[in-house]
């Protein structure tokens, strides 16, 4: 049986790490990924002629996922949504009024599901060197965004009855903006790796 090789993720390379310095860089990792899921659940760009904003949530979740792997982005994910349980403003649609568990119980409530197992796949695609190549990286992205609408979906489904236009709702608003955030996660994360590599020499 063939051994599948584990290679090293971003932050490692990036930022190495080993015994008392490793627990530290891994804490500020975490927090600084919680603030930047927090920030970018938040950052909407109009996306004309569609009447759905462009959001970076996803796209966070899953470039934390491969930059991180999949232990330390998990980890992160837990932390995001564990504020978010406490009531913190952290969702793309939470507000002062509407947040914590019942938010999460909402229709938003599958997607929520779906950001652990992307991150989980981003991650263990990560830690196999699919990152460092384009068209890779591209598919992850796109096994990525099936992994979170899948529960999306099925979620909405539940909450609002199948008889309702639940892809409508919950797919095909969001397709063009998630193409354009695959392109740009399939350049950018092997750009960056090229950068790494010529500045180690």
């Amino acid at each position: 049986m063939q051994t599948i090789r584990h290679t090293r993720v971003l932050s490692d390379e990036i930022w190495p790490a080993q015994g008392a310095a490793l627990a530290l860089k891994r804490a500020a990792l975490l927090a600084l990924g919680i603030a930047l899921l927090a920030l970018s659940a938040k950052i909407r760009v109009p996306l004309w002629p569609s009447p759905v904003p462009l959001t970076f949530g996803t796209f966070a979740v899953m470039l934390l996922g491969a930059a991180y792997g999949p232990r330390l982005g998990l980890a992160t994910l837990l932390g995001y949504l564990g504020l978010g349980a406490l009531g913190f403003d952290v969702f793309a649609n939470s507000s002062a009024t509407e947040n914590g568990l019942s938010y999460m119980a909402g229709p938003t409530g599958g997607y929520l599901v779906g950001f652990v197992l992307a991150s989980l796949a981003l991650g263990v695609a990560a830690r196999r060197g699919w990152d460092r190549n384009v068209w890779r990286m591209a598919l992850a992205m796109a096994i990525g965004n099936a992994l979170i609408y899948a529960p999306g979906l099925l979620w909405l489904g539940h909450v609002y009855g199948w008889n309702k236009p639940i892809l409508a709702w919950g797919l095909t608003p969001f397709l063009i903006g998630d193409a354009l955030k695959l392109a740009l996660a399939a350049v950018l994360l092997p750009g960056v790796w090229r950068i790494v590599g010529r500045a180690r020499g």
